[in-house]
Order: C-alpha cells, then structure tokens, then sequence
C-alpha cells in the first residue's frame, strides 16, 4: 500500500499537471515534504456573484474598471474597488445597432464603443453621457493601440485605430468639453497605413505600442494571418505629434512579415509585461493552425521578436476563440473550456471544462495592470486568480537541462533546490565534468559515501577534493568529528597530488599551482581551529610524505615555532633557527635554544638578545654561556659583551648576572675587574654582587688589588691594610685613612704601615713621611719599631716638632682655664644683681588683655613691663602653645585642683593632717611652679609666642563658614 505522502504528491501532481506523470529519473533528495494539506491549482476559478438584467455582449477590464456591454443601448461600468457600487449609462440611440467591440485604456478612464454601423461612441470614467465621435463615422473599429506613455484621465494622447478594412488611423480623443466651434471628444482622425494579405486588405486584428530603449518606438499590427512590425526612433518631446514616422519608412527597412497559411478569419495577440515593467518581455499570437509565442527583446534594431516557437492546435480540437498570456502559460478559450499551455514545454498543464449552464462562452481576457483573467459568457462573469505560478516551473527547466533557471525558481524551496542540484551534479558527471559534478554534489543531501565512491571509482582524485573542500565549507563548527575528518582527508589528498605532480618535470606549473592551494588550505580561517587541534596528526602526515617545506609551513601557521627551529638547527641551519627566533620574539624559545645556538653563531646570538632588550631575563641565558665559556675565545667575549649590556645598559641589578660577570673578569679580562669593583662603588646597599664571592674569586687568582678593595667595602680594613702592604704601601695608606670616626682604628692602621715600613723595608725616611702623613701618629709611637742600633739623628726633627705642638697644646689649654673663670665670675655677679630686682605695681594699673584692674585677681608682672591676670595670660598663651604642651598643662591644672580638696574626714588625728597638709602644701608649689614653666616662661607680647603667631589668621578656618555667615 502506499504511503499518505506518496499518495500526497501523486495527487498534487495530478492535479497540477494532469498530463504529466512522475519522472522516475529524478533522484529523491534528503528533504521530506510534509505538506499536510492539498496545494491550490494555479489558475483558480471563482464565478463573480453577479446576475446581469440582460445579456452580456461584450466586456473589458482594466486598472480595476471593468466595463460590459448589456442588451442592446446600455453599458455597464464597476469599479472593483466599489462593486457595490455599479454604474449604467443608457447610449441613447433609437435606431438599429448593435455594438460590435469595446475598447477600455490602461488607465481606466477612457471607453470606446465600436457599433455594427460603423460608427464609434466615446465614455469617460467621469462622464455619464456617451459622445459621438464623428471624424470616426464610416469606420468599422477592430482594434486600438493605446499610447500607454502620454495618456491619462483626461486624454489619450496619440492612439493608433485599426479597421475591419485593414486601414490604421491615427486619433486623438480628449475628455474636456470642446470649445465654441468644436464640441468633439475626437481632435483628430487621420489615415496613416494599411495592412494588407495576399489578397487584398484584411481587418486589422490588433495593434500593441510600445517605447523601448533611447525613444525607439514599436508597433506590432496583426491581421488574421500576418503581423506586421513598424519601429523608429521618435526624437524625444515630439511624441506628441504621432506615429507618422513609423510608417512613412521605406518598405525594405521595415522586419519580415510573419506569414502563416491557415487562417480563422480573425486573430489575437496577447502579451505578458512584468512587475515594475512598462513594455511586455513576451507574445503569444493565436492564428489559424495554432499559436506563435516567444520573447520581445526592444533592444535589437531588426525584428523585435525573439525564441520564437508555435504550438499546432490538435487536430480533432475546436479552433479558440481568444488567448491570454501568463508568465509561463498561454490559455486558449474554447467554446466549452479553457486550456493552459506551458510555454516552456508546449504542455497542456490545465484544462477546465464549464458546463451548459451558463450558455457558451464569449470572451476571454486579462487586466494588463492586476494580472486578473476574465471570462464571460451571455448570462455570468468568472474570473482566475494566478497563484504562484512559477511553483513547479524548476521541474521543466530542470527536465530541459536549464539548471540555472531551475534553480533560480526555487530558492526559497530547499526540497527542490536539492533535487535540481542532484540532477544537474548527475548531469556533469555524465558529461564528464567533473569538477563541476563535485562543486554540484557539495551542495545537495546526497549520501556522503556514495558521492565520495562515485569520484573514487571514476579516479578522478581533483574532483573528490573539490567536493571534500566544498563540503568542509559548508559544514557547522560544532560539527567537529566530521571537520576534523575532512580536513585530514583532504591534507593526505593534497600531499599525494603533490607528490605525484613533483616527481613529473614536465608538471612544473600544475606542481606550483597545487602548492600554492595547499598553503592556502593549510592557511584557511575556517580550517585554523581543526587544523590547531588535530596538528600532531597534520604533522605526522607531512612527516611521513617527507615533505619537510610545507611541514615547516605549517608548523608556523600553528605558531609551533619550538619545533621549526628544531627543524632548522637539526639541519645545521643555525642562522635560520636564529632568524625565527628574532622574527616571532617567543623568550622561552631563547631560553631553550641559545645554548646550542651559541655553540656555532655565538655573535649574532649575543646581537639577537641584545635587540630583545628587556623582554629577555639575562639569569635564563646564564646556562648557555655557562656551557661554552671555557672553550674557544669568541663565546667568552660575547658573553662578557652580554653581560656587560645587562650590567650597564640595562641596569640589570640581579645579582648571579653581576657575580657571573665578577667571574669572566677574574678568569678571562682581569684588566676589567677592578675597573668594574670601582664602578661598583663602596656603599655595600648599592652593590649587586655577592662580597664574599667576588672576594673568593679574587683570592683564588691572585688578584690582590681586587681584594683589597674588596675588604674596603666590607668594612675590614685591618685585611685590607694587611694584604695592602704586600702589594703597595701608597694602597695601603688609603685604606688606613678610611675609618674616619674610628681614631683608633685609624692609628692602629696607620701603625701597622710604619711597623711595616721600619721592619720589612727598614727606610726610616718612609717612616718618618708615614709619621707626617697621619696626624694621629707621634714620633713616639713609631719609636718602639726602629732597632737600637739607629741613631737620633734621623728623629731630631720629628721630635722637635712633637715638642713643639705640645706646647702649643699647653698654652691654647691655659687660656681656655682663664676664659671659664671669667665667665664663672660674671655669672655669679648675675645671679646676685637678680635677687635685688624688682617692680612697682600702682593700684590703677589695669590687664594688658582685658584692660581690667590689675591687683582684683591674681596676676603676672613681665620685666618689659606688660602685666596680665592669671586666667587672661591662659586665654593668651595656650591656644599657641604646642599640642603635648596643651596636654601637659591640663594634666597639671587637674593635679593642682585635686591638690587643694580638703580631707573627707575630720575625725582623723591633728598629727596626720598636719603632715599631710604640709605635703599637700609643697605638691601645690611644685605644681604652680611647673604651671608657671610653661605660661609666664615669656611675655606673651614680646616673646617667641607673637612672633610664631605672626602667620596665624585672625580667624579659625573652621569657624570662617559661621563667622561669615553671621556677617550676612
């Protein structure tokens, strides 16, 4: 049995194409339709509610006027935008006619009313009286050619009017009233061509104008079994003025005439105009033996009809009586039906069949400006809506091998684009393209395996990487499994073409061109993430091609540099290993690489962490000069140069950096080291290297001189003047001079030289200038160390002069005995002139501070004369005085209150309070004394206190805010 969706899609089919079967060559896609409900036909008939009160005789629509001819005298006018809403207008004529034809223009608003009397009758949308048109008189009207450029509601500009005589006029109608003399709609009526058959003049069936391209402007004309085509370019602003120019052309510059023999005696032509478009794109002309359709191409300067095609009515079929042109269908009206045609196939794609009901039908047509199809016969109205008509379009084109159009109508289909994709994939691979096959499959649902088996069986390894690329392109990062299986697939695929094309000289080219997609493949964005995750494999694969180029490639597109100079300095290529190193700047690779790097280019090496500065730690780099600083001498020297940049260029202060350095010097560049222990200087906080190493270090070579200063700078002078003396005495009198606040330290040195000078040089004159050097040193200190056998002589000056100074010590100690008796003297004058001083107190003396009598409370007498009561000289002085001075004070005032409280019991012995009041008595003095100390030290207008307070503001600045604010 068969599934609901099967029987889903066979119904829809039928439906849709009921001529059409399924094709069982297209392959089912990976999409599932799960459409639940029958689609719509295209064409979809609704008959319009509508009961004419006569019959129907003609009838035309368009722009949403539809206009009917009823019965004999009246015309029916709807705007379909108003249908409740119909107008009758009655032609008020009495005699015997019949209305042949009626014309609407593309607006709307202008109705033509051709009779069998060869007369015509002009109705404006606005107007509700039909007018003659009696330049028209004698004319039997069998088609307009509306000038769809110049008209509008008011006028129709230059028109084309085609007779049943085979004559064409050109006319002018304009909807405003004539003036005095001219009371006609009509301004003009005149004769421009005739169409004519083999035998003779035929009805003009149809005339179509349109403008295309730089003012060049076309007429198709039809008779029943020729059309015509008329074109020229029409200078623009002059269109005004007609379409003469058009027919007064040559005859031999005019296109062929399409000719077919069978003739119905009338035809019709219909045309298709796209959205947005003012002049059709295709034609569809109903003749005699069946209908002639193609594309108008306005742009070509002969015929304007082009892929042209006829479809030949069925030989058993009633001949049509009208054709409307769709997109991709033409429908023919037949007597009791109607057919749509493909175009694109020449299909009978929809047939409906209308019952006897409505009496036969008359006509059929279509709203050029809504795309609306209507159908009318005696008694009804029906109309088509077109809906997406293009759905099944893609079927056809693909079934054509149009891929491109196929796939241009159903974008917005997945299903389909799927199955048009498979066929055209399958297409191209059967013609052997299969380049184009891959980049097809990669698009579609097909079966990963099955496409990837096909291009393997046909060993077509180019197109399977194409279709493995096209596919990785396509797929999602989270689907990391199949990114990553791809990726590697590919990589193997790449590095086997390459290595086949590699092995053929004469594939020189096609090698570059497959090197340079790898790298690009290898360098792809989209691949980064897989490539970087999975890149040990990647380098397995290249490792085991042996293709070390694009495995140093890849190696630094994965930023792996640790292993591409790995690469290099296994290849003796040192200078490239350091190359990479100074491009990418990565310092753990220097740290790792540089001692096999400065074992060959110990130069360039040095240069290279030189220009990385500070980014590199020097105490990393010291096991690499460590390693080879006791071979050959080119490394030792650049590595003193390093050190030496770390040191005094880069102020480097890590200490095993400036102990490593102290070491080369020693070992290698000894006329440097004391140089850099000078540089170092002697404050032992500013100095980088260990002491005790570099005093080690230097005793371990000898190097005396550096270990003197050495012990200078630790502070042990009695080690540096020792080792001084045996390398030179001038060194060793500048170490004993250093401890200059330690004067016995000094002069023990300082004896040490002399002992030394006197017993091991035994030069009496180089003691004596040890003696004259150091101020410290008396002859007879250094006396003890001259032998017995050694003459005064040698010291008579020496000693002289050492008399002569303590002399001179004597004398300078008497004068100052008599200054300090004197000074005695003076001060005890002083002190007893003081106790006989005193001041005078009137009664009417008043405060300094509060200009009070003096003697009401207690008070200070100052000698500058100033007095001031106790509590006035407290407000004065102790908001100057210092902040623990203020404490102090407080401290003592509560004291000397505590002081002056009486005993709380009055029963305790006279004895007890006696003492106790006397103890209590001399705390209170002691107290007031300590108080006076700190208040009447000085006076406070003349003393230290005014003077402090000089640059204090008069006014506190936390209480500025309040005070100004009272000022307001």
């Amino acid at each position: 049995m068969a599934s609901i969706l099967e029987q889903y899609e066979n119904d829809l089919s039928q439906a849709s194409f009921p001529n059409q079967g399924r094709n069982p060559d297209i392959p089912l896609s990976g999409y599932v339709n799960a459409r639940l409900e029958k689609e719509t036909p295209i064409f979809n008939k609704q008959r319009i509610d509508f009961s004419p009160p006569e019959n129907i005789n003609s009838l035309v629509v368009c722009s949403n006027q539809l206009c009917m001819s009823l019965g004999k005298d009246s015309i029916l006018r709807i705007d379909l935008m108003k249908a409740d809403q119909p107008n009758q207008v009655d032609l008020g004529r009495k005699d015997d006619f019949k209305v042949h034809r009626i014309f609407l223009d593309p607006t709307g608003s202008h109705l033509l009313i051709a009779l069998n009397t060869s007369e015509c009758l002009y109705l404006n949308r606005n107007a509700q009286k039909v007018r003659v048109l009696s330049r028209w008189r004698g004319h039997l009207v069998e088609s307009i050619g509306w000038n769809k450029l110049l008209g509008n509601e008011t006028s129709t500009g230059p028109i084309l009017v085609g007779t049943a005589q085979g004559l064409i006029f050109e006319a002018d109608i304009s909807a405003s009233e004539g003036g005095l003399f001219s009371t006609n709609p009509d301004q003009y009526f005149r004769n421009i061509h005739t169409l004519e058959e083999e035998t003779g003049p035929a009805p003009v069936c149809c005339l179509e104008i349109n403008r295309g391209y730089e003012n060049r402007f076309s007429v198709i004309a039809t008779t029943p079994k020729r059309l015509f085509q008329f074109a020229a370019k029409i200078p623009e602003g002059t269109e005004q003025q007609g379409f003469t120019p058009l027919f007064n052309q040559p005859v031999d510059d005019l296109p062929s005439i399409q000719e077919f023999p069978g003739s119905l005696g009338y035809s019709e032509i219909a045309f298709y105009t796209q959205k947005l478009r003012s002049i059709p794109s295709s034609f569809a002309w109903m003749m005699g033996n069946g209908v002639l359709y193609g594309n108008l191409d306005f742009s070509r300067p002969d015929s304007i009809l082009t892929d042209v095609q006829v479809w030949e009515y069925p030989s058993s079929a009633e001949k049509p009586m009208s054709i409307v042109l769709t997109q991709f269908h033409f429908l023919l009206l037949l007597p009791d039906r109607i057919k749509a045609i493909c175009i694109l196939n020449g299909q009978v794609v929809f047939e409906d069949i209308f019952t006897e009901k409505f009496g036969p039908l008359k006509k059929m047509l279509k709203d050029p400006n809504i795309g609306q199809i209507w159908i009318h016969t005696e008694r009804a109205v029906f109309r088509y809506h077109v809906e997406r008509e293009p759905r099944d379009v893609w079927k056809m084109y693909m079934s054509m091998g149009k891929f491109d159009l196929a796939k241009e109508f159903c974008r917005d289909r997945p299903e389909c684009m799927d199955t048009v994709l498979a066929n055209e994939a399958e297409h191209c691979f059967q013609s052997k393209k299969y380049i184009e096959s891959a980049k097809c499959y990669a698009l579609t649902q097909k079966y990963f395996e099955e496409v990837a088996l096909k291009f393997i069986e046909a060993k077509q390894e180019e197109a399977l990487m194409e279709y493995l690329q096209k596919k990785l392109s396509n797929l999602k990062s989270s689907e990391k499994i199949q990114v990553t299986l791809l990726t590697t697939w590919l990589t193997e695929l790449y590095l086997n073409h390459l290595g086949i094309l590699e092995s053929d000289a004469s594939k020189r080219s096609l090698y570059l061109k497959a090197r340079d997609d790898f790298k690009s493949f290898l360098n792809s964005p989209k691949n980064k993430e897989c490539l970087f995750n999975n890149r040990a494999s990647i380098h397995d694969l290249l490792a085991s091609h042996g293709d070390t180029d694009h495995m140093v490639y890849f190696a630094v597109l994965m930023q792996d540099y640790e292993r591409v100079v790995a690469h290099h300095c296994q290849h003796d290529d040192y200078n490239e290993a350091l190359n990479v190193l100074s491009k990418y700047k990565d310092e753990k690779l220097f740290y790792k690489f540089s001692p096999v790097l400065m074992q060959h280019i110990p130069t360039k090496v040095v240069d290279a962490w030189i220009s990385m500065g500070k980014k590199l730690d020097p105490k990393n780099l010291i096991p690499a000069l460590v390693n080879y600083s006791q071979s050959a001498g080119t490394q030792i020297n650049e590595a003193i140069r390093y050190m030496e940049y770390c040191v005094y260029k880069m102020k480097e202060t890590e200490q095993a950096i400036h102990n490593y350095l102290l070491s080369l010097y020693a070992q290698f560049r000894s006329d440097s080291l004391l140089s850099y222990l000078e540089k170092a200087g002697t404050n032992t906080n500013r100095i980088h290297y260990d002491l005790k190493y570099a005093l080690r270090l230097c005793a371990e070579h000898g190097h005396h001189r550096a270990c003197v200063h050495v012990y200078k700078v630790m502070e042990l002078y009695e080690e540096a003047v020792d080792l001084a003396l045996k390398v030179d005495v001038d060194l060793a009198k500048s170490c004993a001079d250093l401890p200059v606040d330690d004067e016995e330290l000094q002069k023990k040195l300082w004896l040490k030289i002399a002992r030394h000078v006197v017993q091991e040089e035994k030069d009496v004159k180089k003691a004596m200038a040890c003696l004259s050097s150091c101020h410290l040193l008396k002859i007879e200190d250094i006396l003890p160390f001259f032998p017995d056998f050694v003459t005064i002589d040698h010291f008579k000056e020496a000693i002289c002069n050492s008399l002569e100074d303590y002399n001179k010590h004597i004398e300078e100690l008497k004068r100052e005995m008599e200054d300090a008796t004197l000074s005695a003297k003076r001060i005890r004058e002083d002190m007893q002139e003081m106790r006989n001083k005193y001041g005078l107190v009137d009664p009417q003396d008043k405060c300094t501070f509060c200009d009070f009598p003096l003697l009401n409370r207690p008070f200070y007498l100052f000698l500058c004369g100033h007095m001031f009561h106790y509590d006035c000289l407290m407000q004065v002085v102790v908001p100057n005085l210092p902040a623990y001075r203020q404490v102090k004070l407080e401290d003592l005032q509560q004291k000397l209150a505590a002081a002056v409280q009486p005993p709380k019991s009055r029963s305790q012995a006279k004895e007890e309070d006696t003492i106790n009041l006397a103890k209590i008595q001399q705390s209170r003095e002691q107290i007031k004394a300590d108080i006076d100390d700190i208040v009447a030290a000085e006076c406070a207008y003349c003393g230290e206190l005014m003077i402090r307070s000089i640059d204090k503001p008069f006014i506190d600045p936390q209480k500025y805010k309040e005070e100004m604010l009272s000022w307001l």
